[in-house]
């Protein structure tokens, strides 16, 4: 009997693509091989609307993206998957990421726990710890023979406009009613997954349709791509789609299949939040048998929503993914649907074995999930019956609670048993019903670092959503020291705490290194015994170097070191975990060019590249191996770039200087002006948007230079390097026009700069230094 993964590996190859595209349709053939015979089935997406523009790179990548989805579930069980299509860099990197997470999610959730659908050896498979369980070989084929370079662009979006991803369960219906009232401009997005599940959403989306103006729908047959996939596995039982079950054969990575079908109204709306209704997290990281993986659905957690969120800033397209949820119980869910929103209520339907009749569709009040339904909105004195169920339906619910129970967290399920008991809902034997005990605190707001952390979702929001929860809730609470403590969810901590996706002025105050879970990137705050464990397990390390100098006379002496350690703490922040070093500024920079004006503090070239020449080769000995310079002042980056070479030669490490080459650029597309570089509009915008108070804009004036030679200006592509004391050239210290400066152009700004370094650091993070010096043609 063969008991290895490699039993698994039963197609010999997934071919993806290459896709049809048309204005309102996306079609991506996917064909397996198999023993020598082939098979196909087209993954199909239409909208109701022209979204793409089959001739524009930009679609075509964002399609072959999409339409890859699916395949991330098979890694397992293809010895080659062949995606065609346009991916850039950082789509190659997702897939392929995720489809690491996913194999090894597959292989300890289906496969070494029980499973209904499986047959054979494959059900008795033995837990083999591996440093990777995807088994297959991935190839990325362009559909053109020139190199696959699709164009980083900034998308113009809006936060005050949110998507709410729907499906008709009480989840997506609470996020929107809540949304709404916030008086965001809501868009309710459905997406109609061919076969019986759409009947789930039918209810709400025909509400939708009727009273809110943005409500789309989506079109997808991802359910016939995903049984036609089952059928050519040997180890599925062949009436899979006769088993009762509320779980999948195989599949773990669903919900992204959904996420990116809606990504292209997202973009051609200027969507800037994507909203998907998941409760409090209960996914942790555990080892089943020595394999570390979530235990629980990974596309229902934070990391999850994390993830995506950090591949779209990677891309460029300004929107950030998250729950406004994570706080709540789905018993407290529930009741604040129940009793905030009822008219949104009474078109829930959480039942994949739903049924219509007269135009209209009804729960089958039989399965799983019906139960859990029905007991929660007896529990809370709610009617069942606005929703749909009959009487009879809710008799049977409540008598097979006891017997048959309900799949919720340990603690939800014993505080619903323990509301319906105290009720004379449910019948229950005396010395169980002497057993039952309250959970409190399945009735409170919860803040848990792991489950729940509290920056969560944007700051803006909480305090309009928290006044909400709380007219249902208890009250808060926060998890520390292993127990639940009372929490004052207003106060000022708690509301302003940051968002890592997104960026407002109130940010830069917190500076405290350390992640949502507590893990602490901050160099300089950990002991010695801290910093020794972190070094198992990170090797990136960023360090700022800065200028403390004039910067005329509206903009404050320390803005390049500021912008320079401000950068490198967003940065790490907004990675994953492990997160980067973040290494101590340097604030002095060579500034002698700028010593006509008072304040400023300048080192000379020696002593900068000295000094960092010799911070480079501890570091190495300490085990960095990549080292990203974060340079906030252009005149620091001839010795900056010199130590670098330095360290690189001695060392024999990774060594890179960003002055902004990584984003300029993109940048420039922000301001009019030419030659801004110094005090100008940038760096005023910047400054805007982080710490408006240190700017004093009645004293902004414009000073553009304009030089006899275009060879001389700084801002020309033909233009030479050199090098002049200020006072010579501006009498303010100005050189650019900070009258154009606006909050507005600083915030996209930040943004553009993080998203692309932290799509470096991500980089840097996955690979070797061979992997690094790889020549990829």
């Amino acid at each position: 009997m063969k008991k290895s993964l490699k039993q698994l590996l039963v197609v010999d190859k997934l071919e993806v693509g290459p896709i049809q595209l048309e204005p309102n349709r996306l079609v991506a053939p996917y064909t397996i091989f198999q023993k020598g015979k082939k098979d196909s089935i087209d993954l199909i997406y239409k909208y109701e609307d022209d979204v793409f523009n089959p001739k524009d790179e930009a679609s075509i990548n964002l399609a072959s993206v999409i339409a890859a989805q699916v395949a991330i579930n098979y890694g397992l069980f293809c010895k080659k998957i062949v995606f065609y299509g346009l991916f850039d860099t950082s789509d190659q990197r997702f897939i392929k990421d995720m489809m690491e997470n996913t194999a090894r999610e597959i292989y300890v959730k289906k496969f070494l726990e029980h499973n209904p659908f499986l047959t054979g050896s494959a059900a008795k498979l033995p837990a083999t710890k591996k440093k990777s369980y995807l088994q297959s070989n991935l190839e990325f084929v362009s559909l053109t023979d020139e190199p696959v370079n699709t164009r980083w662009e900034y998308l113009e979006t809006s936060k005050e406009k949110i998507c709410i991803l729907s499906s008709g369960g009480k989840d997506s219906l609470l996020s929107y009613g809540l949304i709404n009232k916030l008086g965001y401009n809501t868009y309710p997005i459905f997406i109609n997954e061919s076969g019986r599940h759409w009947l789930t959403a039918l209810n709400a989306y025909k509400y939708f349709k009727k009273n809110v103006k943005n409500t789309a729908r989506v079109w997808v047959n991802s359910d016939r791509v995903f049984a036609f996939m089952l059928r050519h596995f040997p180890f599925i039982r062949k009436d899979f789609a006769d088993v009762r079950s509320d779980e999948y054969p195989i599949r773990l990575w669903t919900v992204a299949v959904f996420l990116f079908g809606v990504l292209p109204i997202l973009k051609k709306e200027g969507i800037g939040r994507l909203i998907i209704g998941d409760e409090y997290d209960t996914t942790a990281r555990k080892a089943f048998k020595g394999i570390t993986h979530y235990n629980g659905l990974y596309d229902q957690s934070r990391y999850f929503d994390d993830a995506l969120s950090r591949y779209y800033l990677k891309k460029g397209w300004a929107t950030a993914q998250f729950s406004i949820l994570r706080p709540l119980s789905e018993l407290l869910i529930e009741t604040i649907l129940a009793k905030e929103f009822p008219e949104l209520q009474k078109h829930q339907v959480s039942c994949h074995a739903a049924h219509t009749k007269n135009n209209k569709v009804y729960p089958c009040g039989k399965c799983e999930k019906c139960r859990r339904i029905v007991g929660m909105l007896v529990a809370i004195g709610a009617n069942p019956q606005k929703c749909g169920y009959s009487k009879t339906q809710i008799t049977q619910s409540l008598k097979d609670i006891p017997q048959r129970g309900v799949s919720q967290e340990g603690e939800g399920v014993k505080q619903l048993f323990y509301m319906l008991h105290k009720i004379n809902k449910i019948d229950l034997p005396k010395k169980k019903a002497a057993q039952l005990k309250s959970y409190p605190e399945i009735l409170n707001l919860r803040f848990h670092h792991d489950h729940s952390p509290l920056n969560t979702f944007p700051s803006e929001l909480r305090k309009g959503l928290y006044k909400i929860y709380l007219k249902h809730a208890k009250g808060a609470l926060n998890f520390s020291e292993r127990k639940w403590h009372k929490y004052d969810s207003f106060s000022n901590e708690s509301l302003t705490a940051p968002y890592k996706f997104e960026f407002s002025p109130d940010q830069f105050k917190v500076k405290d290194g350390k992640s949502s879970s507590g893990d602490n990137y901050n160099w300089a705050e950990l002991t010695w015994q801290e910093a020794e464990e972190k070094l198992k397990k990170v090797d990136v390390a960023l360090l700022p170097v800065g200028a403390i100098e004039q910067h005329g006379p509206h903009l404050p002496l320390d803005t390049d070191a500021f912008d320079a350690e401000y950068l490198a703490n967003k940065v790490a922040e907004t990675c994953s975990e492990p997160k980067p070093f973040v290494l101590p500024l340097i604030p002095y920079g060579v500034s002698y060019h700028h010593e006509d004006f008072m304040g400023t503090i300048s080192v000379t070239n020696e002593t900068l590249s000295k000094v960092v020449y010799e911070i480079g080769l501890n570091l190495a000995k300490q085990g960095i191996k990549k080292l990203v310079i974060i340079n906030g002042h252009g005149d620091n980056a001839p010795s900056l770039n010199f130590a670098a070479q330095m360290i690189n030669r001695d060392a024999k490490i990774f060594v890179a200087v960003d002055t902004g080459e990584t984003s300029d650029v993109d940048l420039e597309n922000f301001i009019s002006t030419p030659n801004d570089v110094h005090a100008g509009e940038i760096e005023t915008s910047t400054t805007l948007a982080v710490r408006p108070d240190l700017v004093k804009m009645d004293k902004a004036h414009k000073s553009v230079l304009k030089f006899s030679s275009r060879y001389l200006n700084f801002s020309s592509t033909r233009g030479v390097p050199w090098y002049v004391r200020t006072k010579k050239i501006s009498e303010t210290g100005v050189m650019g026009d900070p009258t154009k400066a606006s909050a507005k152009k600083g915030k996209k700004m930040w943004e553009v700069m993080i998203a692309h370094l932290v799509a470096l650091i991500e980089d840097l993070k996955s690979m070797s230094l061979d992997e690094i010096h790889q020549k990829k043609y």
